[in-house]
């Protein structure tokens, strides 16, 4: 097993597989210098002050100090560098077709009577236009679930779309566009079978004309709680409204489909420094293996990009896939601007632990979970993708808000790196857990679904894993097995994005 991480031959840096004592020898003639924590960065050479210090080849800050060969490097010791341009990015530099030949290039499915996607799963997708009705809408969930959906066994779930948007919000600001086009595209959701139901409190701001339409605003989709007599009132409505739905879902079948139907999300939170090794790599080269077989996927979290922009740019199709990549970075700079922070706001303290010293760091192993395919789309927040491929959708990067914006553009699985390790699962799509070390398989064996900590031991390759994960997408997109997270039914409240005021 090896015993320490040089990612590139520039690299000035390595990091230590496991937690290494000083006086080790790391290698010959660089012996460490304090106690280094796992996954934490070594100096390879005396690093004088100023000067670059280098991961991935790439220039991750300045030291602030002269740093001494065999020494720890934190976060404490980095001059963050400037965000690389937007302007003029070369595009269409580093358009791989060799891509790696996936396993199978079906899979089976559920076909979007709305066209688009397929769905992974089989489910009443209840609708809500503001918070206020959450709590009824609960208690008119457990009841469908108690007494309904027994009836009809072919539907998976009930899921209410429960969201903190709605009210209370200035509604026709110019980015109130970003949280109404999400709930917009979440309540057509391909798991959701074209079966729409809404449940509106009726004073709302985000009118129902505004979420589905004044084509879809019909007695037959929506129950407007203020227009029930009384509890019971809104519990008969509601659970009237659900029986007819899930009569009609109870038809759906699976069908072999093509894996051009497939759409996948690759996110990754709680990272730490062996993200970048073995986890989002792998996870990259099953997305290589989904694109070759004419699969759609998704990778996100602008603020883990924005330092490796330049090496997305080049594997941009074309220029106007670039300018649109570029429109992005530039509103999430002002973005970050207006609220007088910058990109170094996102490194939690639990990402450091692991060995992240700064943004930079965290971008370029962020990066690796897209492959090496060519990037033909970019979307903004919640956007439907409209080509087939590697896709850029341009989210948060927190854990909770990305997700469904995800799901909003339409994904019917998301695959999730973590190093750090996170229960995070989203209710209406099923959520594959990959680790980056394989301590975190040991300490949640029954949470964690694959772990790649065996390529960053060196026990296994990169593509043995991403065909591992590759397999297992299959498998659970297919129905066919389950993630450990939809066994347990953990599901996160939807965040939504919202950089609108709120007033």
């Amino acid at each position: 097993m090896r015993t320490y991480i040089q990612i590139n031959p520039r690299d000035n840096v390595a990091i230590v597989v496991k937690a290494m004592p000083a006086g080790t020898e790391l290698m010959e003639g660089v012996v460490v210098r304090q106690d280094i924590p796992q996954g934490h960065k070594v100096a390879l050479v005396d690093i004088p002050r100023d000067q670059p210090v280098i991961r991935y080849g790439v220039t991750l800050g300045y030291a602030l100090d002269d740093i001494e060969k065999g020494s720890w490097i934190n976060e404490f010791m980095l001059r963050l560098p400037t965000p690389p341009s937007l302007d003029d990015m070369p595009w269409g530099t580093n358009i791989r077709t060799d891509l790696p030949e996936p396993p199978v290039r079906t899979w089976w499915g559920y076909r979007n009577p709305e066209g688009g996607p397929a769905g992974t799963r089989n489910m009443l997708g209840i609708q809500t236009t503001v918070q206020c009705v959450e709590g009824t809408l609960n208690v008119a969930v457990e009841r469908i679930r108690r007494e309904l959906l027994p009836k009809y066994p072919n539907v998976d779930d009930v899921v209410p779309i429960n969201h903190a948007y709605g009210c209370g919000v200035a509604i026709n600001a110019p980015e109130a566009k970003v949280p109404i086009r999400a709930l917009q595209n979440i309540a057509h959701h391909p798991n959701f079978g074209g079966q729409l139901m809404v449940v509106s409190l009726g004073c709302e701001k985000l009118t129902l004309d505004m979420l589905v339409g004044p084509e879809n605003n019909t007695p037959e989709n929506v129950v407007v709680l203020q227009e029930c007599r009384g509890f019971e009132g809104c519990m008969k409505a509601l659970m009237d409204m659900a029986e007819k739905k899930l009569r009609i879902l109870n038809e759906r079948k699976r069908e072999e489909l093509p894996l051009s139907d497939l759409l996948i999300g690759m996110q990754c939170g709680g990272s730490d420094a062996f993200s970048g090794v073995s986890a989002n790599p792998s996870a990259g080269y099953a997305a290589d293996m989904l694109v070759k077989g004419g699969a759609t996927v998704l990778f996100s979290e602008v603020t883990e990009v924005r330092d490796g922009v330049h090496i997305i740019a080049e594997r941009c199709v074309s220029q106007e896939v670039r300018d649109k990549l570029a429109a992005e970075m530039r509103w999430y700079d002002h973005y970050l601007e207006e609220g007088q922070v910058d990109r170094s706001a996102n490194p939690t303290p639990g990402n450091k632990k692991g060995g992240l010293s700064n943004i930079v760091e965290k971008a370029m192993g962020s990066i690796a979970k897209s492959g090496t395919s060519p990037i033909v789309e970019v979307l903004s927040p919640a956007e439907r993708p409209t080509k087939h491929g590697e896709i850029f959708a341009a989210t948060p990067a927190s854990d909770i808000v990305c997700g469904p914006c995800q799901m909003a553009s339409g994904i019917g699985l998301q695959v999730f790196m973590t190093g750090r390790g996170t229960p995070y699962n989203l209710a209406a799509v099923p959520v594959i857990k990959v680790c980056s070390r394989n301590e975190l398989k040991e300490q949640w064996p029954d949470i964690i679904d694959i772990s790649a900590g065996a390529v960053a031991t060196g026990e296994k390759t990169i593509a043995e894993v991403g065909t591992e994960i590759f397999e297992k997408i299959i498998a659970c997109a297919s129905g066919k097995d389950q993630p450990f997270a939809e066994k347990y039914g953990m599901h996160n409240y939807l965040c939504i994005f919202n950089p609108a005021p709120i007033t």
